[in-house]
């Protein structure tokens, strides 16, 4: 994995729920096959209410048309990102929309663990940051540094250490980070 994720910002508000990050009409998609699990990169956001999310700019869509992937590889989020059911979608679906980190205030547990749990982003927690930051900024995440750089504005902010999850993330997942430990062995 690298030490430096490098991208364009997608700036979100408060209380976005799994069921904005992936509709649950959409979860008939398998995860498995390559082909299909591509949908749900398609529908990631796509349901995101304009005049509730603090979606800036007037409503710029995270997918542009027919497109599988976003050209936007960084969230910011307000506080309580990935709130709703548990589903392991929302991160996933994120994840084929070739988001690699998250930022945000604070995160439903769930959708935390679930990030972690099957490598799909990077969740970091920092202050509230996505007042400051633009959709379409030009940032830069230093996983070494804990910090997050505002290439745009020259801003550069802390973020919360990822601690004992990075090391999980950096393998691909729980059941990678086990198997290469020697946690378990199939």
């Amino acid at each position: 994995m690298e030490k430096i994720i490098m991208g364009k910002a997608f700036v979100l508000g408060n209380n976005i729920d799994t069921d904005q990050i992936i509709p649950a009409e959409h979860l008939v998609y398998s995860l498995t096959d390559e082909e299909e699990s591509k949908k749900y990169g398609h529908f990631a956001l796509s349901s995101v209410p304009i005049n509730e999310s603090g979606l800036p700019n007037g409503g710029i869509p995270f997918i542009e048309g027919d497109n599988y992937t976003s050209e936007f590889n960084i969230i910011i989020g307000g506080s309580n990102f990935g709130c709703g059911s548990s589903r392991e979608h929302a991160p996933f679906a994120l994840m084929k929309a070739g988001v690699k980190a998250v930022i945000a205030e604070s995160y439903a547990r769930i959708f935390y663990r679930n990030s972690v749990d099957g490598g799909f982003v990077v969740p970091y927690e920092a202050g509230k940051i996505n007042d400051r930051i633009k959709t379409g900024d030009e940032l830069e995440i230093n996983l070494e540094n804990n910090t997050l750089k505002n290439l745009t504005t020259g801003e550069q902010f802390n973020l919360k250490p990822l601690g004992d999850v990075l090391p999980i993330i950096e393998n691909g997942g729980l059941f990678e980070y086990a198997r290469k430990t020697g946690m378990i062995s199939f």
